[in-house]
């Protein structure tokens, strides 16, 4: 397994990560089982990120992370450093209540998650969204705490603007910065990029095949669940969606033409974006993780990314990422 540095402070991880969020939450339906395999299959292959979040099915997403690293080979459970996001608040209905990212809840949070975790720390942790009402001073200020007394090993960043991320790191060491970043999600390369190489913060970047949506296997006629995220994400709606899925069918003909498939392209794409970059790969089954896996082998040549680039232009994409109501909810697009 390759691996790449998290930033100049933080740990050193699998080239790929594994995100987990859905494996119990915002995607339908997804297989205990075949999640706990899934895991054990990513750990065997030498992933040794994995990404969740306290508020990913209110604590399921976490319990799952515990049983499959209690159940896995000791020699592979001791491998995994594990990436939390925190600070989302539910109601029991499943509804949003905003961020907290007061130093008390910070605090109350990771006592949660080691709990549910069932581990004596957390190797990277980060508010899911920079909560507005808090200066990002004392979020960070906060996590710094738990790093002093043991708790935590390393702090990192979500979805946080260029100034963000310079004031954070002012205030104490960042490891990196998770953030969507993907051939039709490219925002980050105007401002936020440039900063976090300046400040030596890395990039574990999520939604490298844009939620399914360019991974070559999403077709126009699917129907999702009334609780899938993406029945209400612009991109997969009406115009939106054919003309995405245009842009999937010009990547398939490079990807025809390398011999790979268009998601191992996708994720070959951010790979090749930098070596500061992490890409978190979603998968659910054994299946699609080996795909994903298999872009680890894809070399891409100047020639390959020229077409990439005239195939899916910055900006090519139609639809925001998020609903408006999310997009007001991330620091990164201010």
């Amino acid at each position: 397994m390759l691996t790449r540095s998290l930033g100049s402070t933080g740990p050193r991880v699998s080239a790929l990560g594994l995100g987990c969020m859905g494996m119990s939450a915002l995607y339908g339906d997804a297989d205990r089982g075949e999640s706990i395999a899934t895991v054990h299959a990513a750990l065997d292959a030498g992933v040794t990120l994995l990404d969740t979040g306290d508020f990913y099915g209110m604590g399921h997403n976490e319990l799952l992370i515990r049983e499959a690293l209690s159940t896995a080979p000791a020699g592979l459970r001791d491998q995994a450093v594990i990436s939390v996001k925190f600070g989302a608040l539910r109601g029991p209905d499943g509804s949003w209540g905003g961020m907290d990212g007061r130093p008390a809840a910070v605090k109350n949070f990771a006592a949660y998650s080691l709990q549910r975790l069932g581990v004596d720390h957390i190797d990277v942790y980060r508010i899911a969204r920079v909560d507005p009402g808090v200066p990002i001073e004392e979020t960070v200020g906060a996590i710094a705490e738990l790093v002093q007394a043991g708790y935590v090993r390393h702090i990192g960043l979500s979805e946080a603007g260029a100034d963000t991320v310079r004031r954070a790191a002012a205030t104490a060491p960042i490891a990196d910065l998770q953030i969507e970043y993907s051939l039709i999600s490219r925002g980050i390369e105007e401002r936020i990029l440039p900063a976090t190489r300046e400040l030596g913060v890395g990039i574990t970047a999520y939604g490298v095949l844009s939620r399914g949506l360019i991974s070559g296997h999403f077709t126009a006629d699917r129907r999702l669940a009334a609780d899938d995220f993406r029945a209400h994400s612009p991109r997969f709606q009406g115009d939106n969606l054919r003309h995405n899925l245009g842009l999937v069918e010009a990547l398939r003909r490079i990807a025809a033409d390398k011999g790979v498939t268009v998601a191992q392209i996708a994720i070959a794409w951010v790979l090749a974006r930098g070596e500061d970059i992490v890409p978190l790969v979603g998968a659910r089954t054994r299946e699609r993780l080996s795909e994903a896996l298999g872009a680890l082998d894809v070399k891409l040549e100047e020639s390959d990314l020229a077409a990439i680039e005239r195939a899916v232009p910055p900006g090519a994409a139609a639809g925001d990422r998020y609903a408006e109501e999310q997009m007001t909810m991330l620091d990164s697009e201010r």
